[in-house]
């Protein structure tokens, strides 16, 4: 069985819902609550994430150049370092210099952001884009 759901009434500007609604109907949702408890998660999730607490789950992007001096060693002690914390990992070989990286990550978001970081770091890295969520 699902969980509970509580009802709450929310106060908005006429013109901030009319918005909402008009794209709620364009993207096809018909559904307020559905969005608005997504919403909702998405701001418990990204407060785990600023206040490093709880668990998260989520994947790190990255494009480099594997030419680049040592990058593909670079990563892989990182990447080594944080193991308990990596699901797991795609490489894409986009053109003949051209990496895409994509891991898939959980744990707490200490943790997490310490990944990130040390990542950041790396010298010779094109991009490095993060997606995180919380589960909840």
């Amino acid at each position: 069985m699902g969980e509970k759901l509580v009802r709450f009434g929310v106060t908005v500007p006429e013109n901030i819902l009319a918005e909402f609604d008009l794209r709620l109907k364009q993207a096809g949702k018909d559904n307020r609550s559905d969005v608005i408890r997504q919403l909702i998660r998405s701001y418990i999730t990204e407060e785990r994430w600023q206040e490093e607490g709880g668990q998260v789950y989520g994947t790190v992007t990255l494009m480099y150049d594997h030419h680049s001096s040592c990058i593909s060693k670079d990563l892989t002690s990182v990447q080594h370092d944080h193991g308990e914390n990596i699901v797991c990992t795609t490489h894409v070989h986009v053109d003949r210099d051209t990496c895409l990286e994509c891991v898939v990550l959980k744990g707490d978001a200490s943790r997490i952001r310490a990944f990130v970081d040390s990542l950041g770091k790396i010298k010779g890295l094109k991009s490095l884009d993060t997606v995180i969520t919380s589960g909840i």
